[in-house]
């Protein structure tokens, strides 16, 4: 029997990169997985992979009437919702702040941390119902530096980890967890493809070389740490931060054969 047998799962932004792996990775550990997002024809054809166990629905992270309509939806179809992770993500292009248009900036607040304040909000009444949950809401490692030329991602991250630690504080007690995850640099669109036509992907100006792991995240890495966060396995684990980043923020590694040659 898998870890979330039973139990209801919704994946925000869930046939994208990451969150296509999340979603299959709870729907093998036995869960009805709810793939949530604005790409329907790329949900549909995800749950049609999946089975009866799946369901596709139209989200808007930033709309508060598509939360209504979704949890009262998935309620309907398989339950309470045991699990949120609130996965729905959108990168600025890339430009200094003298130069990033409000626009960009709004947008980026809107999905990255309005969309998660929403999820939290319309879920959490479902959770307390069914006698709790978990949340895990998807930052990054920009939520822990500065980063030249992404001011509205960065900060919209950092926003996430207060928001993360005051929903743990407020749902604690009615057997709702809340945690964060910070991925580094994964494989995925996001990284692989520009953000704009005409801008290099980040993937081809970033390297990991220096790192203690010379090499980009894979989304099942991810997703293995995130099905362990909602598992009865980290029961004690709320309001905290887990970054997931090869090292990323640690800076540079000693090269091979560095530290017993010293």
């Amino acid at each position: 029997m898998g870890r979330f047998e039973g139990r209801t799962v919704l994946v925000t932004g869930g046939s994208g990169g990451m969150g296509s792996s999340h979603v299959r990775g709870y729907h093998a550990e036995g869960a009805n997985v709810v793939i949530a997002g604005r790409d329907e024809d790329a949900g549909r054809d995800l749950a049609a992979q999946l089975g009866p166990r799946a369901l596709s629905v139209r989200l808007d992270v930033a709309s508060e009437d598509d939360w209504a309509a979704v949890v009262k939806d998935v309620e309907g179809h398989f339950g309470p919702v045991a699990v949120l992770v609130n996965n729905a993500g959108v990168q600025n292009p890339a430009a200094p702040i003298e130069h990033t248009e409000l626009r960009t900036w709004e947008q980026a607040f809107s999905v990255n941390v309005t969309g998660q304040f929403l999820g939290i909000r319309a879920v959490a009444p479902s959770m307390r119902g069914g006698g709790g949950g978990t949340i895990v809401n998807i930052a990054s490692t920009m939520a822990h530096v500065g980063t030249a030329y992404y001011a509205p991602y960065a900060a919209s991250k950092w926003a996430v980890r207060g928001l993360t630690k005051t929903a743990a504080l407020e749902l604690g007690r009615d057997n709702i967890r809340v945690n964060s995850l910070h991925p580094g640099v994964v494989s995925t669109p996001l990284v692989n493809e520009p953000a704009v036509p005409g801008q290099p992907a980040i993937a081809d100006v970033y390297s990991p070389e220096p790192f203690a792991i010379p090499r980009l995240a894979e989304p099942s890495e991810v997703t293995r740490l995130l099905l362990f966060l909602t598992s009865e396995d980290a029961s004690f684990a709320t309001g905290s931060e887990f970054v997931l980043d090869g090292g990323l923020l640690l800076g540079p590694a000693l090269r091979p054969g560095a530290a017993t040659a010293a």
